[in-house]
């Protein structure tokens, strides 16, 4: 067992704390990843929540799940999350929401041989078709390998679980500051960071194929950077 400073955390407090780190630094930090997403593809209405919902249900459970374990075992687990399988873990979703991206583009393009009507049908059905289920899971595992890099606010959750000696009370924290640290990006890419892209892609409608490329080019060279330690989020 290491030995521990005792740290008092409430929920509320915890809470508190996720919202003063969710309103600055984690905004920063989410737009490289989830930016080019919303470049990538049209974002209306419920499209918005289906990528918005996963990334942030994947990082409050990895802040639940983290701050568990440490009440679990009583233990800091900073060093244990500064180890290489958290930024492959990043990276590696970052790199599946790009293939799921290209895979869902190329899955509803219209082939050359066909009519002009039939062209437009099939582009209107590619912009209602259903995410693909390798976006949302993409996502998750994306968001959660966000709330698993360390942090200094994490790391004083962390250090209030591990004192409970208690996975229950640990994982109570750590909700309360995934809750606090969610709800401000989930707000500000609901409907700031979406609109622009939208409004982008509108302006720029004659450079969509190549704004997707790029955007698809951005999130493999970001997944690529995270898991060799070179972009550190």
């Amino acid at each position: 067992m290491i030995p521990i400073t005792p740290v008092s955390l409430s929920f509320g407090a915890a809470l508190l704390l996720g919202l003063s780190f969710g309103s600055g630094p984690c905004n920063i930090a989410c737009l490289p990843y989830l930016g080019p997403v919303f470049l990538s593809t049209n974002h209306r209405g419920r499209q918005v929540w289906r990528t918005i919902l996963p990334f942030s249900l994947g990082r409050m459970i990895g802040y639940a799940l983290l701050a568990g374990a440490a009440g679990g075992v009583g233990l800091l687990v900073e060093d244990w999350i500064a180890s290489p399988w958290v930024r492959w873990l990043l990276g590696g979703a970052t790199i599946l929401v790009a293939i799921s991206l290209l895979w869902r583009r190329y899955r509803g393009n219209p082939s050359c041989h066909k009519t002009s009507r039939q062209q437009v049908v099939e582009v209107r059905l590619e912009e209602t078709v259903d995410t693909p289920a390798l976006l949302p899971g993409g996502l998750f595992l994306m968001g959660m390998g966000m709330a698993l890099n360390p942090c200094a606010p994490l790391t004083t959750v962390i250090l209030a679980a591990a004192t409970t000696a208690s996975i229950l009370a640990g994982m109570s924290l750590g909700i309360g500051f995934g809750l606090g640290a969610v709800f401000i990006p989930t707000l500000v890419f609901a409907f700031g960071i979406a609109h622009f892209g939208t409004q982008i892609r509108q302006h720029l409608s004659e450079w969509r194929i190549a704004l997707e490329n790029t955007s698809v080019g951005l999130l493999i060279l970001m997944g690529v950077g995270t898991a060799m330690g070179w972009i550190v989020p």
